[in-house]
């Protein structure tokens, strides 16, 4: 179980491998994804609060990266944060997320992007519930619902 203090580590000394790498030119990315996915995941946007697809989402499932596919969060470990974007817990591997320190607008955050294609996720916070006590804030455009848990 990942912690605040892999998440600072990650952010100052380097991210874990990821497992395998994708990249694409912008033309490409503009290809496949919306206008909005594109400035939220490939510019660092930030949907609208309690706007986003899974928000207040609750099938079971695993999410995916939208622009390359790769596994990230388990609907297991998601849960009512009441920030108005999804939220979880832990990662869904520790590998495949990778931990930025962030200043842009005034404040001191750790952004969160695919460790496989870099696309821009959101941010993490040490307010999440125990036992590991992270929140990772996620937009939306950048995840879709990859595959549903059969019950």
């Amino acid at each position: 179980m990942l912690t605040w203090n892999d998440v600072i580590r990650f952010s100052t000394k380097g991210n874990p491998t990821p497992p395998r790498r994708v990249e694409k030119s912008d033309e490409e990315w503009k290809k496949i994804l919306t206008p909005d996915q594109y400035f939220i995941a490939r510019k660092k946007g930030t949907e609208r609060a309690f706007t986003g697809e899974y928000c207040e989402a609750h099938d079971p499932g695993l999410y995916a990266c939208r622009c390359c596919g790769t596994l990230l969060f388990d609907s297991s470990l998601k849960f009512e944060s009441g920030t108005g974007w999804p939220s979880f817990t832990q990662p869904y591997e520790d590998n495949v997320v990778a931990y930025h320190n962030d200043s842009a607008y005034g404040m001191v955050r750790v952004e969160v992007t695919c460790n496989v294609c870099d696309c821009h996720l959101g941010h993490i916070f040490p307010d999440g519930p125990k036992p590991g006590g992270l929140r990772y804030c996620i937009n939306s455009a950048s995840i879709v619902l990859a595959e549903k848990v059969k019950a």
